[in-house]
């Protein structure tokens, strides 16, 4: 706080007395020919720095005491705006409490005069119920008139009867309405239940007719499974007697084979003068041997050929 003070201060000080000293000085031009000796120059700018200081230094005094009326004007202020600012929360607060207690009343005023519209709106029923229970009242009494003939007509059945007490005749009649009423309840009961049961029926039927389509639809496709079985029976059996056929020929046609390969064979068997022992049911190498044996003969016959061949060119020759 004091540095910012004294910086203030020579910041002021500094705008208000540097121009005026450079005034002051400008005033009092020096020149060589009127200038004194420089002892004398020395002690007048003594003087006149002495002068300067000394107003420097009323005009800090005096800038002090303004800054020190200032600084106790501000906590006067700081002190004000604080108690201004606790009025401020107080009277906020009480404004608050107040609007409060407003909303309360009136919240209160609207429900009394809603509770008592309903209290208007609940009279003005009970007066039309009052008046409907008296217009009714009166229709009562007037079927009451009306009805006194039949308690007059039921005085006479008592008399005449063996009921002792209208409410005995009265009793009885309402005992067969109840009986009337439960006799006609178990007739509807009855009729229900056979409409019910007609229609389980029919839906029965309908069911059980679904059911016979299906199987009779199920029989015919059966039936045609059968058929074409049947004819694919009839096929197979003629390809069974033809295959039979086929297979009882080519049986004769392999006994022939094997026949004539054995006697082939015991033919070159006695060509080649010498006995080979190969079986007799193993035509497979009976044929290789007469194979070898035809090999053979071909090879002999094509050395003879050449060799004649040879003789008629050396004839030829000579």
């Amino acid at each position: 706080m004091g540095t910012m003070e004294e910086e203030d201060l020579r910041e002021y000080f500094c705008m208000q007395y540097g121009q005026k000293l450079l005034k002051l000085l400008m005033k009092f031009p020096v020149s060589e020919e009127q200038s004194p000796s420089p002892s004398i120059r020395l002690l007048e700018k003594k003087k006149e720095a002495k002068l300067v200081h000394q107003a420097m230094e009323a005009q800090k005094e005096a800038f002090k005491t303004r800054m020190e009326a200032l600084n106790n004007r501000w906590e006067e202020l700081g002190a004000k705006e604080v108690q201004l600012k606790a009025y401020i929360r107080k009277f906020e607060q009480f404004i608050q409490e107040n609007d409060q207690k407003r909303i309360r009343a009136l919240k209160k005023a609207n429900k009394e005069r809603e509770l008592k519209k309903q209290r208007v709106k609940e009279l003005a029923k009970a007066k039309l119920e009052m008046a409907a229970l008296k217009q009714q009242h009166q229709q009562l009494y007037n079927k009451l008139q009306q009805y006194s003939i039949f308690n007059k007509y039921l005085e006479k059945v008592v008399e005449i009867s063996e009921f002792e007490e209208i409410r005995e005749v009265i009793g009885r009649y309402k005992t067969l309405v109840g009986m009337h009423r439960d006799l006609v309840q178990s007739a509807q009961e009855g009729l229900e239940m056979i409409e019910q049961a007609k229609v389980r029926l029919a839906r029965y039927k309908e069911e059980k007719d679904d059911e016979i389509l299906q199987h009779n639809n199920e029989l015919a496709r059966l039936q045609m499974r059968f058929d074409h079985a049947r004819s694919e029976v009839i096929v197979w059996e003629s390809r069974w007697a033809h295959i039979q056929n086929t297979a009882a020929k080519k049986t004769l046609m392999l006994g022939t084979i094997k026949m004539a390969t054995l006697n082939l064979f015991q033919s070159v068997n006695k060509q080649m003068k010498e006995a080979l022992l190969v079986p007799i049911e193993d035509t497979h190498k009976q044929l290789d041997m007469i194979q070898q044996f035809i090999q053979d003969l071909s090879d002999i016959w094509a050395e003879v050929k050449k060799k004649e061949a040879q003789n008629r060119s050396q004839m030829s020759m000579h």
